[in-house]
């Protein structure tokens, strides 16, 4: 997994001073290394009871959507506040400087539908916090994480109550 960590891309100060932004771009560019991090995804969920992937906007589309063909499953988008057309469920939820929200459609869930949610990196958790909230509110039923990037020494891990799987993890660089 370690070439995986090397076709990350490292921006710093970005989107403000003192961030060092994990860019998955350069993984995504690579038909190798985008296929390896799908095909690891799949080996560690095919045996998993998932009736559908849930993918955060907007990375979490492009692993959460190719994931979910591959296991067989249907694929939900979990979206910014008003993107989705028709009635939503939605919740908002605290960031380092304010609020956000985010929704799925009101039809997207079925009762008791078990959920695999997608999103190419956990720094502090508070996004998929707000979307795992999101999801339970709407009828389903939480069965783990999985991201391609975890930030170690942020513990968003502490946040979440399910099982966690990245790929690959950074910590104290």
């Amino acid at each position: 997994m370690n070439y995986l960590k090397q076709k990350i891309r490292t921006i710093p100060d970005f989107p403000a001073p003192g961030i060092q932004f994990r860019d998955i771009t350069t993984l995504l560019s690579d038909p190798e290394a985008f296929n390896d991090v799908i095909e690891r995804f799949v080996e560690h969920y095919q045996d998993e009871e998932i009736d559908l992937v849930a993918g955060v906007e907007a990375r979490g589309f492009i692993i959460g959507a190719p994931l979910a063909l591959r296991l067989g499953k249907g694929f939900i988008p979990i979206r910014k506040a008003g993107k989705l057309p028709g009635p939503t469920h939605g919740v908002a939820y605290d960031l380092e400087y304010g609020t956000d929200r985010v929704e799925v459609h009101q039809d997207a869930i079925p009762a008791g539908s078990k959920i695999l949610i997608v999103d190419d990196l956990l720094a502090t958790g508070g996004t998929i916090e707000g979307c795992s909230r999101l999801i339970v509110q709407a009828g389903g039923v939480i069965v783990g994480y999985a991201f391609v990037i975890e930030l170690i020494d942020l513990n968003g891990r502490n946040r979440l109550n399910h099982p966690i799987f990245s790929l690959v993890n950074f910590e104290g660089e």
